[in-house]
């Protein structure tokens, strides 16, 4: 799911408005409303304000931001041939790109 759709999905399961998220989280209502609009995208450091507030996977909402996980990363930089074969194999398309 789009970052901007998780973020309000979440927020209205809480049952609050982006005014009162605002002060509690230490951000700006308008960025809260830009973000949900996708016009803007967090900052990891925002991402992990929201997964603590909303008690959500911080790595799903990386994902949904468009943002690898730190480690995921390196993971994919260290063992490239590996990760790429076993993502195909367990979830994808089956045969390499060229």
């Amino acid at each position: 799911m789009e970052f901007g759709k998780l973020l309000k999905e979440l927020r209205n399961k809480k049952g609050i408005s982006i005014k009162k998220l605002a002060p509690e989280l230490g951000l700006n209502y308008s960025y809260i409303s830009k973000l949900e609009h996708s016009k803007v995208y967090p900052s990891p450091k925002v991402i992990k304000k929201l997964s603590h507030y909303f008690n959500y996977n911080s790595d799903e909402l990386m994902l949904s931001a468009g943002k690898m996980p730190e480690d995921i990363g390196k993971i994919l930089k260290n063992n490239p041939k590996e990760a790429v074969e076993y993502l195909r194999r367990k979830f994808g398309s089956g045969s390499p790109k060229r």
